[in-house]
């Protein structure tokens, strides 16, 4: 019963953690932000060294620590982006009446050298761990950026929380590229999809003949937590939520900073 409630609270709080340890970052004052980023990097590069390590053994523990290393790669790239070190050609918001391709032109423009950085740390990851006995890194990054596409495809698209409290000031432009909308119809291509994708690798992990002894089981009940996760993301696009409430502590912090 452990290998089914372990990971899942794992999950959510390295999720819910990692995610507020990104916003205090980025809104910490400009003149600290440099050698923060700095920081971040030199710890990264830690967690790609213990990706790396983790990936050769086939234990459960192996599996938690590659799990939380990979959080902390993307946690990396999100920092990178919200800091305004890796974002795209354009940096300013849309157009006034733009539309069609046109709008979904700019859309990508301003996110353009990020995504790739993220495609390339993407084939990296499989490249170099494919073939091992934990893949759970390679798993858990292609699922973030999977999902994280289809939110700001969603986005895009209009929904009903924009959740702008979440940008920065120097990212305040982005917001123009955000559609409002009470529902689009993406949406619950997105929401169903990932509901199978979780029944599935819950399967999967139940037919998992080690019966959780190694990586496997606990690797692919981490990935459908995760998974569950942005799906929760998703619904609080359009559900009368607000998003913030989970991060209040973090936004709190940059207000007070802002001060």
């Amino acid at each position: 019963m452990i290998d089914y409630l372990l990971p899942p609270l794992a999950a959510a709080l390295l999720w819910w953690l990692g995610t507020g340890v990104v916003i205090v970052l980025d809104r910490r004052p400009r003149a600290a932000r440099g050698p923060t980023f700095a920081l971040a990097t030199a710890l990264t590069l830690l967690a790609v060294v213990a990706i790396e390590r983790t990936a050769r053994m086939d234990t459960a523990l192996a599996a938690y620590a590659g799990f939380a290393a990979t959080l902390a790669l993307w946690g990396w790239h999100e920092l990178s982006f919200l800091g305004g070190w890796i974002t795209g050609p354009r940096r300013a918001a849309i157009t006034p009446g733009a539309g069609g391709w046109h709008r979904l032109r700019e859309a990508v423009q301003v996110l353009l050298w990020h995504e790739i950085a993220l495609l390339a740390t993407l084939a990296a990851l499989w490249i170099a761990l494919g073939d091992d006995p934990n893949p759970v890194a390679a798993w858990v990054f292609t699922l973030l950026w999977v999902m994280r596409v289809s939110a700001k495809l969603n986005l895009f698209l209009g929904v009903r929380n924009l959740a702008l409290e979440f940008l920065p000031p120097r990212l305040e432009y982005l917001g123009s590229y955000f559609g409002r909308r009470r529902f689009n119809a993406l949406m619950p291509v997105s929401l169903v999809a990932g509901g199978a994708a979780v029944a599935w690798l819950l399967v999967l992990a139940a037919a998992d003949p080690s019966g959780g002894v190694g990586a496997a089981r606990v690797s692919l009940v981490l990935v459908a937590s995760l998974l569950a996760l942005a799906l929760l993301e998703h619904l609080m696009m359009v559900l009368p939520l607000q998003p913030a409430a989970l991060w209040r502590w973090a936004l709190r912090r940059e207000a007070a900073a802002l001060r």
